[in-house]
């Protein structure tokens, strides 16, 4: 009987829930207040292998949504032969303004390891081999999106100005603050601290230099999630309450973390943890202070299962 459920539960989540793709919803007070809302699509871990079929399908359609930025944090190959799928997969998405970031797994591609380490040593590392990080970047710079690494941008996106700022993965300890430290500009509608791995010293650094939302992935959500409580890990040192959605970090500081749209292909499996895209709805916040977040789960017309 035992032995029966858990492999029912195995096939759920390595067949259903992992091609479950969903478009989230999330309303955000984080614009200075009297700021006009600003559609976010928030893309991360896509881990791409080119004969992910329904997947490229699914994110084909997400320009459907019409954003006004799309913010990817990383963490999009999984293949040495991916990066032609992924950018053939959001290519309309690159016709919208854009900032990225890269995570590990566009610099080396996965390799086996023991799934426990996840839980029992977060900061347990095997490499794989290189990836051609250099060609998706080309690939999305030409499109006009811009690379967050190490750099600090203003821009003006639906008749608002953005300061932007990002690090390279701090998974990898590739993250050098300090090359873009210091308060963003004041009169920014929005300022936007980008990193792959919401690691604890990263996050510390955008809230204490005044940024108003961070955006991160990495975690998966958790990937392995139990009813009623959530995330099991994270995979760095943010605590697992915070492994996806949207929370605060510190006083002034909004983050959002996004559980992602891919997985590993030595771990392909989601439980209690749907693959998705997250569309964030940023308003001007409260005067006097800031409102929760609020979260709105919502199926895109293309989250069908296969």
């Amino acid at each position: 009987m035992a032995a029966g459920s858990a492999a029912l539960a195995v096939g759920y989540a390595t067949v259903i829930e992992r091609n479950a793709f969903v478009v989230r919803e999330v309303t955000m007070p984080v614009l200075t207040p009297g700021s006009t809302p600003l559609r976010v699509l928030h893309l991360s871990d896509i881990h791409m292998r080119p004969t992910q079929r329904h997947k490229q399908a699914w994110l084909r359609e997400l320009a459907r949504w019409e954003p006004d930025l799309v913010v990817n944090t990383g963490d999009n190959l999984s293949h040495p032969k991916a990066v032609p799928a992924v950018v053939q997969a959001i290519g309309d998405l690159l016709s919208f303004p854009g900032v990225f970031v890269f995570g590990s797994n566009d610099y080396f591609a996965p390799k086996l390891k023991n799934p426990a380490k996840y839980i029992t040593d977060p900061d347990h590392r095997i490499l794989g081999k290189p990836l051609p990080w250099q060609d998706l970047r080309a690939a999305f710079t030409e499109r006009g999106w811009l690379d967050l690494t190490h750099n600090r941008r203003e821009f003006e996106v639906a008749g608002l100005t953005i300061a932007a700022a990002g690090v390279d993965d701090a998974h990898l300890e590739r993250d050098r603050y300090d090359t873009i430290a210091g308060a963003p500009n004041p009169i920014a509608n929005l300022s936007l601290g980008v990193t792959h791995a919401p690691y604890t010293r990263v996050l510390d650094r955008f809230a204490a230099d005044g940024y108003q939302l961070i955006m991160a992935g990495h975690t998966h959500g958790g990937q392995l999630c139990l009813p009623f409580y959530g995330a099991l890990a994270t995979n760095c040192d943010i605590d697992r309450t915070r492994a996806k959605g949207a929370s605060r970090w510190g006083a002034d500081t909004a983050l959002h973390v996004s559980a992602g749209i891919g997985t590993s292909p030595y771990a392909p499996f989601r439980f209690c943890c749907r693959p998705e895209a997250t569309l964030l709805t940023l308003v001007g916040a409260p005067t006097g202070g800031h409102d929760d977040s609020r979260n709105v789960v919502r199926s895109s017309p293309t989250a069908s299962v296969r």
